[in-house]
């Protein structure tokens, strides 16, 4: 029975000096229907204020580490959210693994008593400005989907794999080649099946004037889908590639040697 509201009015009152303690408590008495709400909260402090009413569907529960509080409710069996817990603190890499690793080990405790449907997963930078969106890290949810953990996953490796390319791009740009190669071949290994990454790759590769590297990179993308052939013709009139006729032939020229002009 969520209450949508306690997430900016939490916020809010966390902005204006409140403890979490203090703001979970101002939050649940102007709520009626304080005994049908789980909420967590955690401040910048890391003290933890959490609430599992008393109302809340069977198995509910919630367990509370290092600044982190995990909560479930509707759930087959009430190990969920030790299970939770404990594999959130024992995951190691960045936040997102330990969070993936946290919903996996709900899942193999017995998960929702109804089955599987949807997942989320949402994390932030710690900073604070007029500019929040900037500082979004991941924002990705799964609302309808027989295995959503894994699709989660999955979204999250292509998010990563673009975050790769993009390093590639830069430090191409600054004629750090191998390590660029590294990163690329990183986006790739995360995400084979998606054309996008090579194309941009290659499109990097030739306007930092490397087209002999980029010229296979962009045959192997033009026999997959002809229209990035058309799509390159269109960059340098946006300026994201040289606008010089001599390199447009000769990556256009593969795509005509391979018959998908």
């Amino acid at each position: 029975m969520v209450e949508v509201s306690y997430g900016p009015k939490g916020l809010d009152l966390l902005r204006d000096g409140k403890t979490s303690q203090e703001a979970l408590k101002l939050l649940l008495e102007a709520d009626d229907g304080r005994d049908l709400r789980q909420v967590a909260i955690v401040d910048a402090d890391g003290n933890i204020a959490v609430h599992t009413g008393n109302r809340c569907i069977a198995e509910a529960g919630h367990q509370t580490g290092n600044s982190f509080s995990a909560q479930a409710n509707m759930m087959l069996n009430d190990s969920v959210w030790p299970a939770m817990a404990a594999a959130y603190e024992k995951t190691q890499g960045v936040l997102a693994d330990r969070l993936i690793a946290a919903l996996q080990a709900a899942q193999e405790s017995g998960g929702d008593i109804r089955g599987k449907q949807s997942a989320a997963l949402m994390i932030s930078e710690n900073i604070r400005d007029d500019k929040p969106w900037t500082h979004m890290r991941t924002n990705l949810r799964v609302d309808d989907h027989p295995e959503p953990i894994i699709e989660l996953q999955r979204l999250l490796d292509i998010q990563l794999a673009y975050d790769l390319m993009n390093e590639g791009n830069d430090l191409l740009s600054k004629d750090l080649s191998e390590s660029a190669r590294i990163k690329y071949q990183q986006a790739a290994q995360l995400a084979p099946d998606i054309e996008e990454l090579p194309f941009w790759q290659a499109v990097t590769l030739a306007d930092t004037g490397k087209i002999d590297q980029a010229l296979p990179i962009f045959e192997r993308v033009f026999s997959i889908n002809k229209n990035w052939a058309l799509l390159v013709q269109r960059l340098p009139a946006s300026g994201l590639l040289t606008d010089d006729p001599k390199v447009m032939r000769k990556i256009l020229s593969v795509n005509i040697e391979k018959g998908v002009n």
